[in-house]
């Protein structure tokens, strides 16, 4: 066993950490933790991200980590073809929306639409003894909240965004009743994030000055259900392989419908898709994957994304609707030089296009992951995909890495030690 680094005599309280340069922050780092040349090299090499972009995306940085990014082909999105790249660590996400999109693109493909561009930003109020007198005060100063938001942002409403509406709910808590205020935003290409918080963060003493309350909390909500992105698609049933086929892809959505522990995998499953195009995009991954499950739960139990049914010709329908804030301006989106180039690839203009795009993707996991279910089972295509990944954990290089993943997948033993061991062979032979 290798000698472990001591570091009892060591403090994590590093003074100007956050001032140091990036090669200094990485030097301190190797030496606390003792980490070798070679992961510290690797650290420090950040690729295709410039050290100064990277230094000043989050805070000290030591190092970049590569994620892969495929294409997916075959996809026809509302009557036009396009070539979808995706950001993932999986095997088999991207070859499964491919297989998913060729089988229904004679069909037409994919058709989408999107609800709007609205965020919500919510405003907390407490302390009011009257909480539903409180509630009508506000929404008498409708007038006033859009002066007040729309000042905050001249450009989004220059470009025909703003504030749209206004909601006021009081809700029953464990500290007593709470005026909530919700702010309702037309954020056009911007995820909005950073212009509803500041609306409602400007908005608060005003509240308070109406009411007599105390504001809290002043942030948006990631239930972006005002921002719906919807995708439908038949699969013919001769082009998936039958009507047993189809049934069983019925059954299983009539499980994941049923079943909340079936439903979280079920969904995970379709968050592969969508959450591979939004990193590659520079989006927000962890907004985008909270309104999704939010967005399942909202009856009270949390339930599938998606619908499955058969037409009436006896075709497979898939169709998703989820929250999909995501945008074209600001943040990782316009500063990653790789989220640049994947949205050059995709060709878009609006986030509303590139919210369609990713509802799509994210039907077609769900078709390939309960088509797979209802055939062959889940692992038959994963591990094949996965045996690669294995072959070079257990060393394999070049040409060897093939060889033993066919190796391990002829066997039907997609391990480590059997690949270290069909390495042996290769080599000794």
């Amino acid at each position: 066993m290798a000698d472990m680094p001591n570091t009892s005599a060591r403090s994590s309280r590093i003074s100007g950490f956050h001032k140091m340069s990036t090669a200094e922050r990485l030097k301190i780092v190797a030496d606390f933790c003792g980490l070798d040349e070679q992961s510290a090299a690797l650290l420090g090499n950040t690729g295709n991200l410039d050290p100064h972009i990277a230094d000043h995306m989050i805070e000290n940085v030591v190092g970049t980590m590569t994620i892969p990014v495929g294409v997916a082909t075959n996809m026809r999105i509302d009557g036009k073809d396009i070539l979808v790249p995706m950001a993932t660590e999986e095997s088999s996400v991207v070859a499964a929306v491919c297989n998913a999109a060729r089988q229904c693109y004679d069909e037409g493909g994919f058709t989408t639409s999107m609800s709007g561009a609205l965020m919500i930003a919510q405003v907390q109020l407490v302390g009011v003894s009257d909480p539903e007198s409180a509630r009508i005060k506000i929404l008498e100063r409708k007038n006033d909240i859009k002066e007040i938001c729309d000042a905050c942002d001249p450009v989004l409403v220059k470009f025909g965004g703003g504030f749209r509406d206004l909601e006021v709910r009081v809700i029953e808590s464990r500290g007593g009743p709470m005026v909530i205020t919700h702010l309702i935003v037309d954020t056009r290409d911007a995820m909005g994030a950073n212009a509803v918080n500041t609306m409602a963060e400007k908005l608060a003493p005003s509240i308070e000055g109406w009411t007599g309350g105390k504001v809290f909390l002043r942030i948006l909500s990631n239930l972006a259900d005002r921002r719906v992105a919807r995708a439908r698609a038949v699969w013919p049933a001769e082009a998936i392989g039958g009507e047993a086929v189809r049934d069983g892809i019925i059954s299983a959505y009539h499980f994941a419908e049923a079943d909340p522990y079936r439903a979280a995998t079920h969904n995970k499953g379709i968050m592969n898709g969508v959450s591979a195009i939004v990193l590659a995009t520079g989006n927000d991954t962890r907004a985008v994957e909270a309104g999704a499950h939010a967005y399942a739960a909202r009856s009270g139990r949390y339930t599938s994304l998606t619908r499955w049914e058969k037409t009436a010709e006896g075709h497979l329908v898939g169709v998703l609707e989820m929250p999909m804030a995501v945008g074209l301006i600001g943040g990782a989106t316009k500063v990653h030089p790789i989220a640049r180039a994947c949205l050059s690839i995709l060709g878009v203009t609006a986030a509303e296009e590139l919210a369609r795009i990713i509802a799509a993707v994210g039907l077609a996991q769900n078709f390939s992951a309960l088509r797979a279910l209802a055939t062959t089972g889940i692992q038959k295509g994963h591990m094949a995909l996965h045996a690669q990944n294995v072959a070079i954990m257990a060393g394999a290089l070049g040409a060897e890495v093939d060889a033993v993943a066919r190796a391990l997948v002829a066997a039907g033993t997609v391990r480590i030690d059997a690949a270290e061991a069909e390495l042996a062979k290769i080599r000794n032979s």
